[in-house]
């Protein structure tokens, strides 16, 4: 089927092959005071928002005190969006050394995640020895919460109509007006968009990541109740994301290239060569120590920054209940005295209908 033959608008998306056409789907997903609010905003901070959720439900299982954690993730989540940005900027140079200005405009897209993983990593490692985190366990926590930001998130794209492949005859092969356009303008002009028509339905890349990243979170949960070293489900993440990512971005046709090379694949590629090769290395060397390695979260560090905390809790609870306990009692001494008063006004009042009588 010819897909132009569809006709679509700007904003219609089709699945043909599932027989689903013309849907109309919008990059803006609501305004306030004449500003228009992108789904993409919006998809990625509901993205972070479960991502922190989870990983603060899980610190205290790696020996890590939440409040501590808490100034780590918002440090990293400040390094990813500078990172991820940058990282995009940088790659296109080009573009935007022409207009400074749109560097800060960021509510349509332009954000690469792996400058975002490098941010949010770098940033984290920081606030960890700011703070005194061990960066190990809190790194693990960190790449399941990245699985579920990267799981959501990558449905940012969905709602620009963009992060697609070449195109495909496969059944969830889908296409956009916008997709169209961006085809027939661009078809032919480097070597990754060779023989690609507007013509044709085009992989939904999108969704083989947000799928792939969804699998890569529950195998990284199930691991982390048997995890074998602090670290170990970090070196997966990267592992298994970068598995993905060096099939699915040699797919993709908005890849940001160093010559006649993917950035994003080579990256990916290398890192998940290298975690493997770690996952082996210390694994081993974790068996032959046998029980004589400990995990950060069983050290009398970790036992004695959790009691810390707990303890705080509970004098704070504590202070609470007696303050307003205070409260309570100076409202009971207060009654006697309004009462007592009440009753010295009845009484005189009625002295004085005995006289007047």
């Amino acid at each position: 089927m010819d897909m132009t033959s569809l006709n679509l608008s700007p904003d219609q998306l089709s699945f043909p092959g599932l027989g689903l056409n013309a849907i109309t789907v919008s990059s803006t997903a609501f305004t306030i005071f004449g500003i228009n609010i992108a789904w993409y905003g919006v998809i990625i901070a509901c993205g972070m928002m479960l991502a922190i959720a989870f990983g603060l439900s899980q610190v205290k299982k790696f020996g890590i005190s939440p409040d501590r954690a808490t100034d780590v993730i918002l440090a990293g989540i400040i390094g990813g969006i500078i990172g991820a940005r940058a990282y995009y900027v940088l790659m296109n140079l080009d573009y935007y050394s022409k207009d400074w200005k749109s560097i800060f405009m960021t509510r349509n897209g332009g954000l690469a995640i792996y400058g975002g993983i490098i941010g949010a990593l770098l940033a984290g490692l920081v606030a960890c020895r700011i703070r005194k985190v061990k960066v190990l366990p809190m790194f693990d926590v960190a790449a399941m919460g990245f699985f579920i930001g990267q799981s959501i998130g990558r449905w940012g794209n969905f709602f620009n109509h963009e992060a697609f492949g070449k195109n495909t005859d496969l059944p969830w092969g889908m296409t956009s007006g916008r997709i169209q356009s961006w085809i027939t303008e661009n078809a032919g002009t480097s070597k990754i968009l060779e023989g690609l028509t507007a013509e044709r339905a085009v992989h939904p890349c999108f969704l083989y990541e947000s799928v792939w990243c969804l699998l890569g979170f529950i195998i990284l949960f199930l691991v982390s109740r048997k995890r074998k070293f602090d670290g170990q489900i970090f070196l997966l993440y990267i592992f298994w994301y970068g598995l993905g990512r060096t099939f699915i971005e040699g797919l993709r046709t908005d890849s940001l290239m160093l010559g006649n090379i993917r950035i994003s694949q080579a990256l990916a590629c290398i890192s998940s060569i290298i975690a493997l090769i770690l996952l082996f290395a210390i694994g081993s060397k974790v068996k032959r120590m046998g029980e004589d390695y400990v995990f950060y979260k069983d050290t009398e560090e970790s036992r004695a920054l959790l009691a810390a905390d707990a303890a705080a809790k509970t004098t704070g609870e504590e202070a609470k209940g007696h303050r307003a306990t205070e409260g309570s009692a100076e409202l009971d001494r207060k009654a006697p005295i309004e009462g007592s008063e009440e009753t010295e006004e009845n009484t005189e009042a009625a002295e004085e209908a005995e006289k007047e009588s």
